[in-house]
């Protein structure tokens, strides 16, 4: 009967199993956290929610309080190298 997945089929497995992950995550931390939707009868009842506060925590979360504090580079380290570089030859 011989095999039945080729090795080449792996990388493409790979990539699509981690993007089903992350939209699985994203959905659930949606529907678990996000102030927006109401899945227990009693958050329901109120038809205008004054759930401010637990809105901004719910979008400044920790990973976008990291990334805040962090510098907007791509590659820090060859940045660093060429602007050292660069200033070392002008003098």
């Amino acid at each position: 009967m011989g095999r039945w997945l080729k090795p080449d089929v792996y990388p493409l497995i790979a990539a699509m199993s981690f993007v089903t992950g992350m939209c699985v995550f994203q959905l659930t931390r949606n529907v678990l956290m996000n102030p927006d939707v109401r899945v227990s009868k009693s958050n329901r009842r109120s038809a205008v929610p004054d759930n401010a506060g637990e809105g901004e925590r719910y979008s400044q979360h920790a990973f976008r309080r990291f990334l805040s504090t962090q510098r907007p580079e791509v590659f820090p380290a060859l940045n660093r190298f060429f602007s050292e570089s660069s200033s070392a030859g002008d003098k």
